[in-house]
């Protein structure tokens, strides 16, 4: 106890006692601390990712569900990370296909920066599992929807920029791009039937189609196709023509079998 000017005794003044505030995701299971460090070790990063990766992998369902959680959703690091990709992949267009005129070149880059490519670029690197989202969201399917994971993939790029810098995000974005690049080269605009065939020959496999169903009158029919590997049904999709519906159950493999190598990227990095 001390005395003050007056003769009467006072206590010290306490200072308060700092709160030792722990940053849990309820329902997500996830910590600031851990949150993108497998998603930064797959993409070969050199040093841990700050706070900008949280930014990049929450969805807006989740600061709806959760409006005190202090997060920012990711739009405006995918708005970001949409500009890069662009230019990134068009000057690497630009400079290694100097013979292909600008409608063309148009054409090439829309073929690689897409929600359909972007959404498989995010399940090679199981972006899907890190995604902060509402519970709704992810009852639904979210962490699998290719809007979703597009827009993701897009927030990331923007977050290594920021972080990291051009060159990393550069690096990144050209190591992932680089089999759709390849494909766009060949003339194969979406052609995810080569694709497919080109995969499956690597892999020693047999691709066939067959249409599943046909509805609707003559003038405006709709067409089911299946994609048959080794025989088995592996994917489904639906078009106004027969082409179409191929394609797209071509599409929903490959999809299919980017997620399973995903997944089995993410087992290796838990081992």
């Amino acid at each position: 106890m001390e005395k003050n000017s007056k003769g009467m005794t006072k206590e010290k003044s306490k200072s308060p006692k700092k709160s030792k505030k722990k940053h849990y995701y309820r329902g997500n299971n996830l910590r600031w601390g851990s949150v993108g460090l497998k998603l930064a070790k797959r993409l070969e990063l050199d040093s841990p990712p700050n706070r900008l990766f949280t930014t990049a992998l929450t969805h807006p369902s989740y600061l709806f569900e959760n409006p005190q959680s202090g997060l920012e959703n990711n739009q405006r690091l995918e708005f970001l990370g949409d500009a890069i990709l662009d230019f990134v992949v068009a000057e690497y267009l630009y400079l290694n296909f100097p013979e292909r005129p600008e409608g063309e070149l148009t054409k090439m880059r829309a073929a690689v920066v897409n929600e359909s490519t972007l959404a498989r670029t995010a399940l090679k690197i199981s972006l899907g599992d890190e995604l902060l989202l509402g519970k709704g969201e992810q009852a639904s399917g979210g962490r699998e929807r290719p809007s979703i994971l597009a827009d993701a993939w897009e927030a990331i790029v923007g977050a290594v920029y920021l972080q990291y810098g051009f060159q990393e995000a550069k690096r990144i974005i050209l190591t992932l791009l680089k089999d759709e690049i390849a494909q766009v080269a060949k003339g194969n605009y979406g052609d995810y039937k080569t694709m497919l065939q080109e995969r499956a020959q690597k892999d020693e496999t047999e691709v066939t189609y067959r249409i599943l169903a046909e509805e609707g009158p003559d003038h405006n029919k709709l067409f089911t196709a299946g994609a048959f590997l080794q025989g088995n049904l592996r994917g489904k999709g639906v078009g106004r023509t027969k082409k179409e519906a191929e394609q797209r159950a071509a599409q929903q493999v490959l999809d299919e079998l980017e997620e399973l190598e995903g997944r089995g990227r993410d087992s290796n990095d838990k081992e």
